[in-house]
């Protein structure tokens, strides 16, 4: 199964916005595209292997913040 990539990824520490290209389709069926955008959290865990995860901590805020605002900036 092939992985599909974000269009751009925005970091700050462990903090990551991706933004996706997605295809679809209008109400009348005709094509169109639209963008999602994806926050996570990277971590290592007990075993010090990577993991990721959509719950943040109250330090990580600011980036998320950040990361977000670049998202924004890059579609605007």
């Amino acid at each position: 199964m092939e992985h599909k990539k974000p269009e751009v990824k925005f970091s700050a520490g462990g903090i990551s916005a991706a933004v996706w290209l997605n295809v679809g389709q209008t109400n009348e069926g005709k094509p169109t595209e639209f963008r999602t955008i994806s926050l996570q959290r990277a971590y290592k865990d007990k075993k010090d292997q990577w993991q990721h995860t959509a719950s943040f901590r109250l330090n990580d805020l600011p980036k998320a913040a950040l990361v977000l605002t670049k998202a924004y900036e890059y579609l605007t």
